[in-house]
């Protein structure tokens, strides 16, 4: 039975709250205040909080915060009677599942924490079905995919822009169409832009168009690609390769909802959602100058990250038999199925290039092979390493002491801050120093890792 902890200083919504949940089939315990609640989390295993955000003393977003920091795999929904974007936006860029505004609707909220569970309880049943092979063109049942398809589900009906980064190959733009495919905008143009497949010369003509005579060769008005997809999204893949200039007036459309084409002195109003990728570490692109920070900002209202095909092995089956069927289809063989050797093979190998990668290796096999069966030696691996691959680094270091009385000389409390920084040090050099990735691998949120940074001096 999934537990649920219900936090919120108004007797009547707890007890409203108890009763729903309790005939849904959940075990539920309630808290007045938001003190009392680290101790719970310490003590008991939550499937689920549900959290006021404007209680007495500690508030509700203060709790998140600690609660990510107990335990970062607990789901936490946040509930207020006083809708604002603000909290919404620091809610979920704290870690919140979801963000209800009361009042609620009973089927609204069942709903929600349905999907909640499922993301992180294997075996509970919500929205996203564990046994489901694909969402939306997305191959994968693994945990890590079944997350990203709740959020996914989450964020696709909101205006919001969003940020996907993940190692090249690993589907980004497959997560941008499911985006759009389930936004409210579905029916209207879903465009796609690879910002470095562009020359720089022609970039800003080609997103925002040009008039008559703007330049050499301009013999007429051209409309941009922003134009084109007035109304649905935009796609911009391989964003941090930007000119400044570019950046510039991407700004100005994500906050002004307008453009000017080159050449041109009047503006046209656009209003399109847009979405972006990375595999780049842009926070590292910030700080060197090459990226604005106040457009990242912009851009990255919600982070999600596509996992690379390492972190997900249990989905390279899947995938296997997909693209088997499509390229036995596509060239007319009647390849079946892969021998256990071949899949093992498979299974042990870390894909440098990812989902991408998996499918060249089956189209080659398919091409290679002559039975009806992938066999080991029709497949062709890359040997080479990924440049930029989060190296292993040792953690024999990790607070070293000389003898029992150093030990208790220093006491807990020190002992601890000296294991916390050394860490999210260690932490920090494995994902290349991104704060985001880092946060994710230490499992608590991204705030709460840059306090930490500042409090240890990291540099």
């Amino acid at each position: 039975m999934p537990s649920i902890l219900v936090v919120d200083d108004e007797l009547s919504m707890r007890e409203f709250l108890k009763i729903l949940l309790e005939k849904e089939g959940y075990q539920v315990t309630t808290a007045a205040n938001a003190s009392s609640v680290i101790d719970l989390i310490q003590d008991q295993d939550f499937d689920l909080v549900l959290s006021d955000i404007r209680m007495p003393g500690m508030g509700g977003l203060t709790l998140l915060e600690k609660i990510k920091e107990v335990n970062n795999s607990v789901p936490v929904i946040m509930i207020t009677a006083y809708a604002s974007p603000d909290n919404a936006v620091v809610a979920m860029k704290s870690g919140a599942f979801d963000y209800i505004t009361k009042p609620f609707k009973v089927d609204e909220i069942i709903k929600i924490i349905k999907s909640a569970i499922s993301a992180t309880v294997p075996g509970k049943t919500g929205e996203v079905a564990a046994t489901a092979d694909s969402f939306e063109g997305i191959i994968g049942r693994s945990p890590e995919m079944l997350k990203i398809y709740n959020l996914i589900s989450r964020i696709a009906p909101t205006p919001a822009s969003i940020l996907i980064y993940g190692e090249s190959g690993t589907g980004k733009e497959l997560v941008a169409q499911a985006i759009h495919n389930l936004s409210k905008v579905q029916h209207q143009p879903f465009v796609p832009i690879t910002c470095s497949a562009i020359p720089e010369s022609l970039l800003e003509s080609e997103l925002f168009g040009h008039v008559k005579g703007a330049f050499t060769g301009a013999i007429s008005n051209k409309i941009g690609l922003f134009e084109l997809a007035d109304g649905g999204s935009v796609f911009l893949d391989e964003i941090g390769e930007l000119t400044p200039l570019i950046q510039t007036k991407l700004l100005r459309v994500l906050q002004e909802r307008e453009l000017k084409r080159v050449g041109d002195t009047d503006t046209v109003k656009v209003n399109v959602r847009i979405i972006s990728a990375t595999n780049r570490n842009l926070e590292e692109e910030i700080i060197a100058g090459r990226f604005r920070e106040d457009l990242f900002y912009r851009l990255a209202v919600v982070p999600l990250r596509v996992p690379p095909l390492r972190e997900r092995k249990g989905d390279v089956p899947l995938l296997v038999n997909h693209f088997l069927k499509k390229y036995s289809d596509r060239m007319g063989k009647n390849v079946q199925e892969i021998s256990s050797y071949a899949m093992q093979v498979l299974m042990d190998y870390d894909y440098p290039g990812n989902v991408r990668e998996l499918e060249n290796i089956i189209e080659r096999g398919v091409a290679l092979e002559s039975s009806n069966i992938i066999l080991p030696e029709s497949l062709t691996l890359s040997t080479y390493k990924k440049e930029g691959k989060p190296v292993e680094i040792s953690t024999d270091a990790f607070v070293s002491v000389e003898s029992e009385a150093e030990l208790y000389n220093k006491g807990l409390e020190e002992i601890m801050a000296t294991l916390e920084k050394q860490m999210i040090e260690h932490a920090l050099a494995k994902t290349d120093n991104s704060k985001m990735r880092a946060a994710e691998l230490l499992k608590i949120s991204f705030r709460s890792l840059r306090y930490k940074v500042q409090k240890y001096d990291i540099k």
